[in-house]
This record gives C-alpha cells, sequence and structure tokens, in this order.
C-alpha cells in the first residue's frame, strides 16, 4: 500500500512541475505576442509565475514530506 501511495505521490510531484513550467512558458508567449496588455499593468509581467511558483513550492513542500514520512514508516 505504501508503495502505491509513494507512485502516486512521483506523479503527482511530476505533474505540479510540469504544469508550474507550461505555466511560465505560456506566460512569457503571451507577454512576447502582447507586450501592450502587460504596460497598463502596475505589476510586472512575471508577477503571476512568481506567485504561482511560491504556491507550487508550498504543495511540493508538503508533497515531500509526506514522501518523507512514508519511508520512514516503510
Amino acid at each position: 500500500m505504501l508503495k502505491k501511495l509513494n507512485g502516486i505521490l512521483n506523479i503527482v510531484i511530476g505533474t505540479c512541475i510540469v504544469i508550474y513550467i507550461g505555466y511560465g512558458i505560456c506566460v512569457f508567449l503571451d507577454y512576447k505576442t502582447h507586450p501592450d496588455l502587460y504596460i497598463v499593468r502596475s505589476a510586472p509581467w512575471y508577477t503571476g509565475i512568481l506567485l504561482y511558483g511560491m504556491v507550487t513550492a508550498v504543495v511540493l513542500s508538503v508533497l515531500i514530506l509526506i514522501k518523507l514520512i512514508i519511508r520512514l514508516k516503510h
């Protein structure tokens, strides 16, 4: 059971990382395509990427902590 949970956590961690990278690429490409839309904002264009990165880091930290607990129990 713990091996199956560990495998699921590995998939979720990989998915979180890929989604964050994809989001960053999409925002960058949107900025390069429509720079005028980002000029009217008071924050830089990459603020959303940084915020999403912090949320992703918290989620990954929790998932890694769960993986460590599983490893100690196993």
